[in-house]
């Protein structure tokens, strides 16, 4: 992941009744420094380390990890800019425009040493606001979608492998977020589509 000398950085203990199973870093750019960044970073580390059991489990059933591997966990969360955001995904993804959010799995499938990196996830901060403005609902929530959404990615799951693929992962992403006490996020799009229709 992208990381330059004019980005802050908070680290989270991620837990588990208690115990600590993992770390995630959140980075934010300068350039998107002018929302309320603490609070930022606190509502994505809820969407990560208040589900991390659930994340676990899907890793399992996705057959991204085995029930042995009881490793903790390391990711990094970047809050960027658009040009970041465009960068990042003409990159890696060859698409040359800013996306919502983007997921980099670790390449360690058989993790070495005393804890598992996961990955990195991107948030392109405007994209965030615009699409929240747009789908009508809290920053916050469409916050916490989008990191549900990139978890899932790092721990095997693709929506771009077909539909099938899509529906299984857009229901876990409806059980883990139904439990985070939000509601379903594609009821929002379909209001959105229909408004626009």
């Amino acid at each position: 992941m992208m990381h330059d000398t004019n980005t802050s950085e908070t680290v989270f203990t991620i837990a588990y009744h208690g115990k600590p199973v993992g770390e995630l870093t959140v980075q934010v750019a300068e350039a998107v420094a002018d929302l309320d960044v603490p609070h930022l970073c606190q509502t994505a580390a809820a969407a990560v380390c208040g589900q991390i059991e659930a994340y676990r489990a899907a890793a399992i059933e996705s057959d991204d990890m085995s029930d042995e591997e009881a490793l903790p966990w390391e990711l990094t969360l970047r809050f960027g800019s658009t040009a970041e955001g465009r960068d990042l995904n003409r990159e890696f993804r060859h698409k040359d425009y800013a996306t919502n959010v983007l997921s980099f799995p670790s390449d360690d499938d058989e993790p070495e040493g005393e804890s598992w990196y996961v990955g990195d996830i991107f948030i392109c901060v405007p994209v965030l606001e615009k699409e929240s403005a747009e789908l009508d609902i809290p920053l916050s929530a469409h916050l916490q979608h989008l990191v549900v959404h990139g978890m899932l990615h790092l721990i095997g799951y693709d929506h771009e492998l077909g539909e099938a693929e899509a529906e299984e992962m857009e229901n876990m992403e409806r059980v883990i977020l139904a439990d985070m006490g939000l509601p379903d996020p594609y009821l929002a799009h379909e209001v959105l589509m229909m408004k626009d229709a």
